[in-house]
C-alpha cells in the first residue's frame, strides 16, 4: 500500500460517524411504533374473533382466519399503494396465511400458531450451532441491521465475545417460550386455544425488545469505550 493511501485510510477511520442514538437504533431494529403494531394486528384479531366465535357460537374458525388473513393483506395492500417499506407487512401476511392453511385444513385453532413454533425451533438451532462454530448469529444480525454490515464486531474480542453470550441468552429465552407454546398446544383442555393465543402475544413481541435493548446497549457501550481506530485484538506498538 502507498503511503498516501495509508493517509487516507487512516483519516477515513479516524473520521468514522459516531452511532445514531440509543432511541434510534431501536426503532430501526424493531421496525418502530407502527411496524411494531402492524406486525401484531392478524395474530391478536384472530385471537379476539376466535375467541368470540368459539364460546359464543357466533361463527366457525374459517371466520376468524379470514378476519386474519384479510386485515394482514389489508395492511399490504395500504403500505404498496402508499409506496411505504412492506417488510413487516408482508411477514404478517406470510406468517398468518400459512398457519390458516394448516389451521383450516385440521378444524383445530391451535395449528395456526404452528408455523411460529417451528420457525422458532429454527432459530434456536441456528444461534446454537452459530456460537458452536464461532460466528454468533446476534453479532451478525447487529451487523446487517444497525452497523452498515461492517465487521467490526468480529474483528473486535470484546464485541464478539459479548455478542457470543447474547447469542446463547437470545437462544435459552426463544427455547423457554418454545417449551411454554408446545406444552399449551398439547394441552387438551377446552381453553388451551385461548391460552395459546395469549401465551403467543405476551411471549411475542416484549421479550423480543427487551433483547433488541439488551444488544444494543452492551454494543454501544462496548463500542464507547474502544478507541474507533483500532481494534481491541491489534497488539500494542
Amino acid at each position: 500500500m502507498q503511503p498516501g493511501n495509508e493517509t487516507a485510510a487512516e483519516t477515513s477511520t479516524d473520521e468514522e460517524e459516531p452511532l445514531p442514538p440509543f432511541s434510534v437504533q431501536m426503532a430501526q431494529q424493531l421496525g418502530g411504533v407502527r411496524g411494531l403494531v402492524e406486525s401484531s394486528i392478524p395474530i391478536t384479531l384472530f385471537i379476539v374473533v376466535n375467541f368470540l366465535g368459539d364460546h359464543f357460537h357466533w361463527w366457525s374458525l374459517r371466520t376468524s382466519l379470514i378476519v386474519a388473513v384479510g386485515a394482514a393483506l389489508s395492511m399490504a395492500v395500504y403500505r404498496l399503494a402508499r409506496k411505504e417499506p412492506t417488510r413487516h407487512a408482508l411477514n404478517g401476511v406470510f406468517g398468518i396465511a400459512i398457519g390458516a392453511y394448516i389451521a383450516w385444513k385440521s378444524g383445530d385453532a391451535k395449528d395456526v400458531y404452528l408455523p411460529g413454533m417451528l420457525l422458532t425451533v429454527g432459530y434456536v438451532l441456528g444461534m446454537l450451532v452459530s456460537v458452536v462454530i464461532g460466528r454468533p448469529l446476534v453479532g451478525w444480525l447487529w451487523s446487517v441491521t444497525l452497523d452498515g454490515g461492517a465487521t467490526r464486531w468480529y474483528d473486535n474480542q470484546r464485541l464478539r465475545r459479548a455478542f457470543v453470550w447474547l447469542t446463547v441468552l437470545w437462544a435459552v429465552v426463544y427455547a423457554l417460550k418454545l417449551g411454554v407454546q408446545v406444552a399449551l398446544y398439547r394441552d387438551s383442555s377446552a381453553d388451551s386455544d385461548d391460552l395459546l393465543g395469549i401465551a403467543r402475544l405476551a411471549l411475542g413481541w416484549p421479550p423480543y425488545a427487551l433483547l433488541a435493548a439488551l444488544t444494543v446497549w452492551q454494543a454501544r457501550r462496548i463500542l464507547r469505550d474502544e478507541p474507533a481506530h483500532a481494534p481491541a485484538d491489534e497488539p500494542a506498538s
